[in-house]
């Protein structure tokens, strides 16, 4: 039955940056085909209030982790725990991010780095402690959230365009990487979607119309509209998907 293989009942994700946005949307899609769930970001409460609405939707295991993605030792403590707590780390999404918008005269250094160190360094972390783990397995599913912006641009994002691109091209770099232990690595690019992050533009009528203009569906995304796609690129159904960028954002980057 091609639906058995979205199922992933006996399987362990870990989403990082999994207690809100994007991320609590992919945990709970994850969760309703039923895999355990692990959820880590930093705010501790925020984990506890995300991992009760993941808990109420699917039949597996669901904790969470109170963890810095820059910190290394902190990421590889946390991988550790899920990893025994929940039996295995068969899924990874990694889902925390920041932008910092402004013009390149205006953006500090300082806030430069901070982008970079979260979006890209963040995510390598999560994706070099998880390594050793789904080798050992001889399994594993990589999930990076990228963005449209890893492969188009924006005026006054280049702290986040180039943090994406770097996500983008290490996703596809770990895909070779892994591919001779059966581990996939793919990317997700998405568009304007409502979440935290695009406040700012959520919150000025003029930004939001001048977004919508250019998304050939007339719309910004739906939270809920992501986790089918991240539960395909979690699963067995997408067994021969590896180093792909998987766009969804309207038609945007179509044009």
């Amino acid at each position: 039955m091609i639906l058995d293989q979205f199922k992933l009942a006996g399987r362990s994700a870990l989403v990082v940056g999994g207690n809100r946005g994007l991320g609590i949307e992919m945990a709970k899609a994850l969760a309703e085909a039923g895999a355990s769930v692990a959820i880590a970001a930093r705010d501790a409460s925020k984990n506890e209030e995300a991992a009760v609405i993941v808990d109420a939707v699917g039949e597996g295991k669901v904790i969470s982790k109170c963890c810095d993605v820059t910190d290394e030792a902190q990421v590889a403590k946390m991988v550790g725990e899920v990893n025994a707590e929940l039996g295995s780390v068969d899924i990874l999404i990694n889902s925390a991010g920041i932008n910092i918008r402004g013009s390149i005269d205006e953006v500090s250094t300082s806030d430069f780095r901070k982008v970079m160190d979260v979006n890209v360094t963040g995510t390598w972390l999560a994706c070099k402690a998880v390594s050793p783990i789904m080798k050992v397995q001889g399994y594993g599913r990589v999930v990076n959230i990228a963005s449209m912006l890893s492969v188009i641009a924006i005026a006054d994002r280049t702290p986040y365009t180039a943090s994406k691109g770097a996500v983008l091209n290490m996703t596809r770099a770990l895909a070779v990487e892994w591919a001779p232990f059966k581990i996939t690595a793919n990317a997700i690019l998405p568009g304007p979607f409502a979440t935290e992050m695009n406040l700012p533009l959520l919150d000025d009528p003029k930004k939001y119309q001048d977004f919508v203009s250019k998304i050939p569906l007339g719309r910004w995304g739906e939270l809920t509209e992501i986790g089918g796609l991240a539960l395909f690129l979690s699963s067995d159904a997408s067994s021969y998907c590896t180093g792909g960028a998987f766009t969804i954002d309207g038609g945007w980057t179509s044009q």
